[in-house]
């Protein structure tokens, strides 16, 4: 080989190295790097059994409205259980509580795999599918406000949060990405049991990951504070917040009126672009090349400033692309639509919680987290509702046309409120002393190896 060239070589793979890690400096950190190689491969099952389930239901009942009420099940128990997991968040272990729940979603993928092997689920007997829906309801309105919160403590220091919520969300949206198109292939191939079993082994990943993971924390102390006035004051604190009472409204709106698109996705696969389960895995794959784009993006800024008003815009362009969605008939330009919604759909989740993260008081974090988690959870599920009925009596194209027309409504109004906003935000992070988010993060200190 010739040395100067291998020498050029060597000198753009080291600037490449540099850039990845400066791009997602959070992995620097052991235990982050832990969680993240075990998390990426539960994922990846959640988004087989996620693509599965929407399939399997509308296969087995025929029915727009079922596939939504079973959407609404698995998610609106978190509208009861978020706000007391948000208070315990921020007390109890976080380890050893998210042990405890991604096991209770490994049993419940096992079961609904052996319901399904068995024959036991079927056209005339599907009632499993509505308990182990609020199964999985229960244990994730329990499991998000852990999860979320359990994120500063993998890297200790909030200057290194948005990298890590960033660098988290590339990792999702890089297993949403594989996931439906494993999923699909593997239902036209083995059926959906066998899909189901594979979501069931891969938490194992995720589970031995947190067993590995080492976080000291301290001494729990009786707060001689009822749960309910902790509850009570988070609300209270989220309401009083202009900044987190915006976001949590904007991101509501989108999981009522834009995100539950995807509730329906199995039947524009099957009754509007005449597909089957293979189609719906690649129009869930293509919503993932968008939402990693997305998510690349996001682990490559350094402060949050500007990023308000890139969410705005982004969510016009998710809205108009349902609307495109909505009116094709054609694979091709549904595809390219996909991509277009999870862009725009995965900013709009991950600069919220981002941005919520960076500004709230840190005793709040978990509290805050709650109410985040809790419209995420359980409004999403209204939507699925809503969209089911409207797609029954209206057909598709049309509900979606509509609900995602009046999204798009909401979303050019907040471009306007956009500069009131920003100036609350910056007066948050002066108060809580936490004005280095809204500066460059310095990446020269971190070397691998090195734990922040």
């Amino acid at each position: 080989m010739n040395p100067a060239g291998g020498s050029a070589l060597a000198k753009a793979a080291g600037w490449l190295l540099s850039k990845l890690r400066e791009r997602f400096i959070s992995l620097t950190v052991r235990n982050y790097r832990i969680y993240f190689s075990g998390h990426f491969f539960s994922v990846i099952g959640i988004w087989v059994q996620r693509t599965t389930m929407s399939w399997f239901i509308y296969r087995l009942t025929n029915s727009a409205f079922l596939l939504g009420l079973i959407g609404f099940l698995s998610m609106i128990p978190s509208l009861f259980v978020s706000p007391f997991a948000g208070a315990w968040a921020d007390r109890w272990d976080r380890r050893k509580t998210l042990v405890l729940t991604q096991s209770l979603f490994m049993v419940q993928a096992s079961l609904l795999s052996a319901g399904v092997l068995s024959g036991f689920i079927n056209e005339d007997r599907w009632w499993p599918l509505i308990v182990l829906a609020l199964w999985q309801g229960i244990v994730e309105g329990i499991d998000a406000p852990f999860r979320q919160n359990f994120v500063l403590d993998l890297v200790s220091k909030r200057s290194l949060l948005p990298n890590a919520i960033a660098t988290n969300s590339a990792m999702f949206n890089s297993a949403r990405l594989i996931g439906p198109s494993i999923g699909g292939a593997m239902i036209v191939a083995f059926g959906e049991g066998i899909c189901f079993l594979i979501s069931a082994v891969a938490y194992l990943a995720v589970i031995a990951s947190l067993l590995t993971i080492r976080i000291n924390y301290p001494p729990l102390k009786p707060s001689g504070v009822p749960i309910l006035s902790k509850i009570k004051e988070g609300w209270s604190y989220s309401w009083h917040s202009l900044p987190v009472r915006w976001l949590i409204a904007n991101l509501g709106v989108y999981m009522l009126l834009a995100m539950s698109y995807s509730s329906i996705i199995p039947v524009f696969a099957r009754d509007v672009l005449k597909g089957n389960a293979g189609t719906q895995g690649l129009l869930l794959t293509f919503a993932g090349v968008g939402a990693l784009t997305s998510a690349f993006y996001m682990a490559g800024r350094k402060t949050i400033k500007g990023l308000p008003y890139i969410t705005a815009v982004l969510g016009c362009v998710a809205n108009l692309a349902l609307i495109g969605l909505a009116q094709s008939r054609s694979i091709v330009l549904s595809l390219v639509f996909m991509v277009f919604i999870g862009l725009g759909m995965t900013i709009q989740m991950s600069s919220t919680n981002t941005i919520l993260q960076s500004v709230v008081d840190p005793n709040m974090r978990g509290r805050v987290l709650s109410v985040y988690t809790m419209t995420f959870q359980s409004v999403m599920p209204f939507g699925s509702l809503l969209i089911g009925s409207l797609t029954r009596k209206l057909g598709p194209q049309t509900a979606l046309s509509i609900s995602a027309g009046i999204c798009l409504l909401w979303s050019l109004n907040a471009l306007r409120n956009i500069p009131h906003l920003i100036t609350h935000i910056q007066r948050m992070l002066v108060t809580n002393h936490n004005t280095e988010i809204y500066r460059p993060l310095k990446v020269t200190v971190m070397y691998p190896g090195v734990e922040g």
